[in-house]
């Protein structure tokens, strides 16, 4: 939750200029507030960047007050959207049966999802980690297509706490969502206090295909040393 329209177009001004020499083969994906999208679809026309939203409602239209179908979203050029982050769940009462339907509406109206899943701490510190991401895919990927799907895997710990995942245990775990696939070839991104000081660590894993980054792509600079990792 953060930028308005016109601190999102300030912002859009000055990343598109550290994009001169990103690799062709890197996708760039920016999920802004619902509020900005129409602008940024506007200052991204013509641009290599893609536009993605943070949430999607699973109906096309209703007496759901405040939420956004995903007719909403693809009429302004969104491509992606993130279902299912950890402060979603937290916060506002998200289930791994809404996340279902969520990313099974998103993917029927063209959309791509990004789904999060990902461990608490005391998940983790009780050797829960591997389960609760099992049983995370299990509920969630019911009749969604893995052709069209990306996957963050985000430890809820180290999200906005500036502790970050071991590259190497952000890899194993990765390797395990992988193997619990059908489509082994779904892009599986580490996601939590992903930096630039990090993000050259991170993307040297094997398994590791991308970066959902969180408070590190509020700065137009610092974002685009993430997109340009070595």
């Amino acid at each position: 939750m953060y930028k308005t329209q016109a601190e999102a177009r300030m912002f859009l001004h000055e990343f598109r200029a550290f994009l001169e020499d990103t690799p062709e083969d890197r996708e760039v994906v920016l999920c802004a507030p619902y509020t900005a999208l129409m602008s940024m679809s506007q200052g991204l026309h013509g641009s290599r960047v893609q536009l993605g939203a943070q949430n999607v409602h699973w109906e096309e239209c209703g007496a759901y007050t405040g939420e956004i179908s995903a007719p909403m979203l693809t009429e302004i050029g969104v491509r992606y959207v993130i279902v299912g982050h950890s402060e979603r769940r937290q916060f506002f009462g998200e289930t791994d049966e809404t996340v279902n339907l969520r990313l099974k509406a998103a993917q029927a109206a063209g959309m791509i999802p990004i789904l999060c899943v990902g461990e608490t701490k005391e998940q983790r510190d009780t050797g829960e980690t591997e389960s609760v991401i099992y049983n995370q895919l299990e509920k969630d990927l019911v009749d969604v297509k893995q052709s069209h799907l990306v996957i963050a895997y985000e430890p809820i710990w180290a999200i906005g706490t500036g502790d970050t995942c071991d590259a190497k245990e952000a890899n194993r775990l990765i390797k395990l969502i992988r193997q619990q696939l059908d489509d082994s070839s779904v892009p599986i991104q580490y996601g939590g206090s992903v930096k630039p000081n990090n993000i050259d660590e991170i993307m040297s894993m094997p398994e590791i295909d991308g970066a959902l980054v969180g408070g590190a792509s509020l700065s137009a600079e610092g974002f685009s040393r993430i997109v340009n990792y070595q």
